[in-house]
């Protein structure tokens, strides 16, 4: 075992006793990227995340930014586009809760390297259908909608996976806070298909079927 890479998350912070294993001491962090995602203790975990996709993304374009000036069809930036830079915005995206800021963060930072594709910028007061119009990428809303939805019926359908128990798993003794809950991942899912979308799930053509009203209901909020 390399205990050099070794690392430990708490979420206990006051907590400074040394954590050892055969006399050396475990570093203690406060954020780990694990099989690609961030993971970061307490409510802000999904918000790190996204703002580190947005970031990768930039990454990504900015790569193969020489590509997308070429002397190409806008068919075939939007194919560059969607097969190298969208799948990193949108990766782990079945695991997100989709509220209000996290799809607008992903709006936004879709339009602008959308407007770095077409060479415009926001003093050109283009509007998005425009914008749209010229670059032809995969709106990522609907990409992060589809993702959602088909994980949600593999997780329905998987009999004994963990996945499955963890949705239904509430903390033992714990009692809800005062004030509006925060949303959970089924709560979009369940305004689709409603609370027993996991018998639903069971008949893959019905919920093939659903995959359209759960994307127009994700993209109008």
């Amino acid at each position: 075992m390399n205990l050099d890479k070794t690392k430990v998350m708490t979420n206990c912070p006051n907590n400074t006793m040394d954590i050892r294993i055969n006399q050396t001491v475990i570093e203690r962090v406060e954020k780990y990227v694990y099989l690609g995602q961030e993971v970061v203790m307490g409510k802000k975990n999904q918000t790190n995340e996204i703002d580190r996709r947005i970031r990768l993304a930039w990454a990504a374009y900015s790569k193969i930014e020489f590509a997308l000036k070429m002397n190409i069809t806008a068919e075939q930036k939007a194919r560059i586009h969607d097969q190298c830079i969208l799948p990193v915005l949108t990766y782990g995206a079945e695991t997100w809760v989709f509220t209000k800021e996290i799809l607008s963060k992903l709006r936004v930072a879709q339009r602008a390297i959308e407007r770095k594709m077409v060479g415009v910028t926001l003093r050109d007061r283009k509007r998005n259908e425009w914008l749209r119009e010229q670059s032809k990428v995969t709106d990522v809303i609907k990409r992060v909608a589809n993702l959602k939805w088909q994980w949600a019926g593999h997780v329905a359908r998987k009999h004994g996976s963990w996945c499955k128990t963890l949705l239904e798993w509430r903390p033992y003794g714990e009692t809800r806070p005062r004030g509006r809950p925060h949303m959970r991942w089924t709560d979009d899912i369940r305004k689709t298909s409603g609370s027993k979308w996991i018998e639903i799930a069971q008949d893959r053509d019905e919920w093939h079927r659903l995959k359209e009203a759960y994307t127009f209901q994700v993209e109008n909020g």
